[in-house]
């Protein structure tokens, strides 16, 4: 047997320079490249892989740990899941920095290869800089917090357990099941040692995503329960995108007249104008979605994990007699809501169930307009909310319509948590598919500009934008300058309302005053934070990394400062400021949110007697 001998980090490198993913007969390279901050734990391991042998792979260097493989995990996303960058780092905090990128990624089901340092396997420099000591358990490191965040975990201790962890690695990253976040820990001193690697372990890989076809008897069960049905509702999950398979979402919709509701994660699988397209669903969702939602008869869910958002906390379906089928190629997911489960491809599956129904005449019982009543109905609310002047200054959904007026259809929106995602699932108005990018399945802070980077190094193409309020930006901002670095440019949407303002208004919708959600300064008097609003100039901070930066204050100066971004050689930031509250709120839902039944306040209680009461109602199941 031919053999090479290389370093345990040298071979890892090589193996994962050669793997291939093939869809639909078309092959593509699934690791780009290695996205890495160094430090002891990996800087004479993989780094010096990295810096002598790293073949085609490209090395890209991150800022913060979490920042970089937000960016490898976004990168992956908007690549369909087809192609990634894994992330290494050094021991101990460089390594934990990762965990919430982690805990990301596997929530959205997104592969994610982390590759982070770990205590030395010989035990011999002992406690090592950064090492974690468990007094119970010397086996345990501080690369252990990424277990329960990652769909699979291996300590590699011996050069040659590499061979089978990483092929465990790729069974994991390339099963749209199973995909998540992968941990890979590599002890310091296991990446430089030598092993004589079977040359076979480096041959190129192609690994078939082949479409898991849906079952016979699933499908009869689903049209068996669809031909009673008069009042059916399609909500479209990311699944449908993952799939390829938004052509055959808008075939099956049309053919029966199903109207289609859409999840944060499969937002544009439909353009906005498609006459069968209600929007987003749920918490954050459609006055139209909503109301069918409320009336349906029988879901059809397709790649939806069903988040509490999407179900409004299980209580968006009113119509006591209401059943599911589930679409999904996770078991996991398809089993949910005890549906009827079609385990399989979303692309073959509706397909299938196409061919089924036509056969079966199925047709659904709206009535003449009633649709086109309902969406035209909404059209003209997005419009009264695109146009809303304040006197006292730019009203956030105003600021939404312009940018949405002046962004091109290619472009792409990335965005994840506060407000803005509950604006953007209800107002924004895509017209092509992949160009809705929302992380809401953590709605994890942070994300944004590090997400924007991922993006638009998947589409070089086109424009990239990270939508973020200021709370966001400030937790995590650092790979803006990677994007400076790298010559890829994003233009960073920065919404300042001075604090949390999502939580700040959920807060006081359940009978708070409002309390340490606001950037305000304290009071001496009293001691707490209700002072005046703390003046950031974030469109400084921005100059001060290289970037180009604006701050507008109007719709007219937002509109030109767009025009202006458009123009700019390098990343830029257009600091918008909005006044806080001028948000959107539910439309026909409602999101659980348990509230104290004592309280020295009387508006909590009497909070605590309504949500008590709507939890009496939601479903069970």
């Amino acid at each position: 047997m031919k053999t090479i001998k290389l370093s345990m980090a040298q071979a890892l490198l090589r193996f994962l320079d050669n793997q291939y993913v093939s869809v639909d007969g078309e092959e593509i390279k699934f690791v780009k490249g290695v996205m890495g901050i160094f430090g002891h734990g990996n800087v004479t391991g993989i780094g010096e892989a990295l810096e002598r042998s790293p073949g085609s792979l490209e090395f890209m260097q991150g800022k913060n740990e979490q920042g970089m493989a937000h960016a490898a995990a976004a990168f992956a996303k908007q690549s369909g899941r087809k192609q990634i960058y894994a992330c290494t780092s050094s021991i101990g905090p460089g390594a934990l920095n990762m965990v919430t990128a982690a805990g990301t990624a596997t929530v959205n089901r997104i592969p994610l290869l982390l590759l982070p340092g770990d205590n030395f396997a010989c035990r011999q420099p002992d406690p090592v800089l950064q090492q974690l000591e468990v007094p119970s358990d010397y086996t345990v490191s501080a690369v252990d917090a990424f277990r329960p965040v990652s769909r699979y975990w291996d300590r590699i201790t011996r050069p040659e357990q590499l061979i089978t962890a990483a092929l465990q690695a790729m069974r994991v990253l390339t099963d749209p099941a199973e995909t998540g976040a992968v941990t890979l820990a590599l002890p310091q001193d296991v990446q430089a040692e030598t092993y004589d690697y079977p040359a076979a372990f480096f041959e190129k890989r192609v690994h078939v995503l082949d479409r898991r076809p849906p079952a016979r008897e699933a499908i009869r069960r689903a049209v068996e329960l669809l031909a009673g049905k008069r009042k059916p509702l399609l909500i479209a999950g990311g699944g449908v995108h993952y799939s390829d398979a938004t052509a055959e979402l808008a075939a099956f919709a049309t053919a029966f007249g199903l109207p289609v509701a859409e999840t944060q994660a499969g937002k544009s699988v439909l353009p906005w104008d498609h006459p069968l397209n209600m929007g987003g669903v749920g918490v954050t969702g459609t006055l139209a979605a909503n109301k069918l939602a409320k009336e349906a008869d029988i879901i059809i869910g397709v790649g939806t994990r069903y988040s509490d958002f999407t179900t409004a906390s299980k209580s968006a379906f009113g119509n006591p007699d209401a059943h599911f089928i589930n679409i999904n190629v996770s078991a996991f997911d398809s089993a949910k809501l005890s549906g009827i489960a079609v385990t399989a491809d979303a692309k073959e599956a509706l397909r299938a169930l196409r061919d089924a129904l036509v056969e079966a005449n199925y047709a659904s019982g709206y009535g003449e307009g009633e649709l086109a009543g309902l969406k035209a109905e909404w059209n003209r609310e997005v419009d009264r909310l695109y146009a809303s002047e304040h006197e006292a200054g730019l009203a956030q959904t105003r600021a939404l319509g312009v940018i949405n007026e002046a962004l091109r259809p290619s472009d792409v929106i990335v965005a994840a948590a506060g407000s803005l995602p509950g604006d953007l699932h209800r107002l924004w108005r895509p017209a092509e598919p992949g160009t809705y990018h929302m992380e809401y399945g953590f709605s994890c802070m942070g994300y944004e500009v590090s997400g924007a980077l991922g993006a638009a190094l998947a589409e070089p193409n086109r424009d990239v934008y990270a939508v973020v309020g200021d709370g966001s930006y400030l937790m995590l901002h650092s790979e803006l300058v990677t994007s400076l670095q790298e010559g890829v440019k994003i233009t960073v949407l920065l919404f300042d309302n001075s604090g949390f303002q999502c939580i700040h208004n959920l807060q006081r919708g359940h009978g708070s005053d409002g309390f340490g959600n606001e950037f305000r300064y304290r009071e001496r008097a009293t001691g707490r934070l209700t002072g005046n609003y703390m003046p950031m100039d974030f469109a400084a901070h921005a100059r001060s990394l290289g970037a180009s930066a604006y701050t507008v204050r109007t719709s007219e100066e937002l509109r030109e400062a767009i025009e202006q971004a458009r123009k700019e050689p390098v990343s830029t930031l257009i600091e918008i400021k909005v006044l806080p509250g001028t948000n959107t709120d539910g439309y026909e839902s409602w999101w659980r949110v348990d509230v104290p039944a004592v309280s020295e306040s009387p508006k909590v209680t009497a909070a605590h007697n309504a949500m008590a009461e709507r939890i009496g109602q939601a479903r069970e199941l």
